[in-house]
């Protein structure tokens, strides 16, 4: 076999190891879609708001409604007018491949407690709209959305908003807080701070081994989301909190379940120990059973109450 030969066999198998990597790094960073198969079991309203020019579809919940709902009075805005008192409100941001009616598992206690609730799908999740390439700035850009389209609602009261993510609707949060998100208070729950351990959490999924697929699928991500070197900088949860506490110093609030074996515990541990963090670490076994801890609402209803200023009746 001819050295011309060889050399081209040698290109053709390199080019077929880069195209394979580039599918898996594509192919990671699709969520799968899935449908909202529940509802709100109170009166709602449908409300849907724009990010960067995509549709997306969200549900906004009042503690008094009482009775199942069909979408409440059909609102498809946020400028519906009511005479109900302007309410404190927790918007509900949901994680990677998840959807609002999953989060849903929050609503009764927040509910109880005399908090109003705006959950919505993020882009490329639930029934909105779907982009090539989803990121954690994307859950950044859409938590920021969604708390701009909650302070036009007329029965909301703009200054007393919270938000509360859920895996890497919390990330986005943060990063979005970082940026000065106008909220009182932010809750996460089972939230990666690192974007390794999403990395290594998705490839798992998968069933895909870290090395050495770990090297080589961040670059594919960045570039096809069109994120730059210096976004990503940015886009770390340490620095967004850094910026936090030298701009609205915004109470933040971290959960972690101890049995999460999709995103580790430790992730949370680790960055308690690099610096001074209100967190707290609940039993429940997997990635979505924090609230499920009785531990997780006597701490997360006192700490909301306090800041959005709801006092017992």
């Amino acid at each position: 076999m001819s050295i011309s030969m060889v050399l081209l066999m040698g290109a053709a198998i390199v080019a077929l190891l880069l195209w394979a990597i580039w599918t898996i790094g594509a192919r990671s960073q699709q969520p799968r879609k899935r449908p909202n198969e529940n509802k709100p079991d109170r009166q709602f309203e449908s409300v849907t708001f724009e990010s960067n020019g995509s549709t997306l579809h969200g549900w906004l919940i009042h503690p008094h409604a009482e009775g199942i709902g069909s979408g409440g009075s059909g609102h498809k805005g946020p400028n519906g007018e009511s005479d109900m008192e302007k309410q404190p409100i927790v918007v509900i941001a949901h994680g990677w491949g998840s959807n609002r009616s999953r989060v849903l598992r929050y609503s009764k206690p927040l509910l109880d407690a005399g908090f109003s609730l705006f959950m919505y799908d993020a882009r490329s999740h639930g029934d909105s709209d779907s982009i090539a390439a989803p990121s954690a700035l994307m859950f950044r850009d859409d938590a920021v959305a969604a708390v701009a389209a909650v302070r036009k609602i007329t029965t909301v009261d703009p200054e007393r908003i919270a938000i509360l993510g859920h895996s890497l609707g919390g990330f986005g949060a943060l990063l979005a807080l970082g940026d000065g998100l106008p909220v009182k208070a932010v809750v996460t729950d089972s939230m990666p701070t690192r974007f390794e351990t999403m990395l290594k959490a998705e490839l798992k999924r998968h069933k895909l081994p870290y090395f050495p697929l770990g090297l080589f699928i961040p670059p594919i991500w960045l570039y096809r989301a069109g994120i730059t070197r210096s976004e990503y900088a940015k886009a770390q949860i340490p620095v967004a909190l850094d910026r936090n506490d030298q701009g609205a110093k915004i109470p933040v609030f971290m959960v972690h379940a101890n049995g999460d074996g999709f995103i580790p515990a430790d992730d949370l541990r680790k960055l308690g120990m690099e610096r001074k963090i209100s967190s707290l670490f609940v039993e429940g076994d997997g990635h979505s059973s924090s609230e499920t801890d009785p531990v997780f609402w006597q701490q997360v209803i006192p700490f909301l109450k306090e800041h959005l200023q709801v006092t017992d009746k």
